[in-house]
């Protein structure tokens, strides 16, 4: 186990370990639950996640990471040390680490996912800009000249690029994903209903119901809250109709989003895309009808990946292989990785 190497998709939502020669070895939820009074971690990941909407106001439950990057440092150290000690059982662990990131973000984020990684004994960081990571693990060939479009939705951000040449060609990241149709779904029930209910009830009825494209034939979901002016417990039983009215606009901003990248693209690329169409990953990639609808609105095929959750934890791990060549300069040499610290 000793300088096994290890890829970390680090969510918004959820954090996925891989080992070299393993492959994914632990998925957890990025959750955190820390004791007000003494400033002291009680509950890490799926312990954590449970209990969202239901602690005591001296138990505060807390995402380290929002929209794709650290919002709370200690806290995001804690969960990232926590999980690498659970996977090493020892302490004598110095590993190599691939890191998935956000495409479009600051050095200075990029700055705080390395100290939150490198103060758990690691002998080296590479970060991957996640576009790559996931159309790596989708089974797309990067390296070639060729044109290459992934849509990666998550928890905090939506990243799409055009890839050719093992890097990207041009990219977007836009902080609307699966946490905004969570809002959205909450509003909408609290208008509607007048039924105010919580984070978690609003995202098992998106994993359930939840559509961006009509459903020929219409599911219902009981969502389970208070009520808005009496204070008593209520519940409505709520259509997949109803969810895709309350969703359809963050899923169109996804749509502009593309449209605008495509816009932005150069012909030749373009040209590419539009022959092999595109490759949709990421968590909320699996809610109902995302490919019909990118694929209407953007006039090309656009198929989702087999396992969307987890291509950008499998695209890391797959590009542990490079991590040698990072010092390597010469000429041919074409890298996925971004940086080495």
């Amino acid at each position: 186990m000793l300088g096994t190497d290890i890829a970390i998709d680090l969510g918004t939502s959820s954090i996925k370990f891989y080992l070299d020669g393993k492959g994914i070895v632990l998925r957890e939820p990025a959750v955190v639950a820390v004791n007000l009074d003494t400033d002291t971690v009680v509950a890490t990941g799926r312990e954590a996640y449970h209990m969202i909407g239901r602690t005591s106001d001296r138990i505060q439950v807390t995402y380290p990471l929002f929209n794709g990057v650290i919002s709370d440092f200690d806290l995001a150290r804690h969960l990232i040390t926590h999980y690498l000690r659970e996977i090493s059982g020892s302490k004598v662990f110095m590993p190599r680490v691939v890191v998935s990131v956000p495409c479009e973000i600051t050095e200075v984020e990029k700055r705080a996912v390395v100290d939150a990684i490198s103060s758990s004994n690691v002998r080296k960081i590479c970060l991957i800009e996640e576009p790559v990571a996931a159309a790596m693990g989708a089974g797309i060939d990067i390296s070639a000249p060729h044109g290459s479009l992934v849509i990666d939705i998550g928890g905090g951000t939506t990243d799409m690029a055009v890839l050719s040449l093992s890097g990207i060609s041009i990219a977007s990241s836009i902080k609307t994903a699966g946490n905004e149709f969570d809002e959205c779904i909450i509003k909408y029930v609290r208008r509607k209903y007048n039924l105010i209910i919580g984070k978690r009830m609003a995202e098992e009825a998106k994993i359930a119901i939840g559509c961006v494209y009509p459903r020929r034939d219409p599911l219902v979901y009981r969502v389970k809250g208070r009520n808005a002016m009496t204070g008593l417990p209520q519940w409505a039983d709520i259509t997949s109709d109803e969810m895709l009215e309350a969703m359809i606009d963050p899923a169109v901003q996804i749509v502009n989003a593309l449209q605008d990248l495509l816009e932005r693209t150069p012909p030749e690329l373009v040209g590419d895309v539009y022959e092999d169409g595109g490759v949709l990953t990421g968590g909320s990639a699996a809610i109902f009808g995302f490919p019909q609808l990118l694929s209407r609105k953007a006039k090309m095929p656009i198929r989702l990946a087999e396992t969307p959750e987890d291509c950008v934890a499998l695209g890391a791990g797959k590009a542990i292989r490079y991590i040698d060549e990072m010092d390597k300069k010469e000429y041919g040499a074409l890298n996925p990785l971004s940086a080495a610290y």
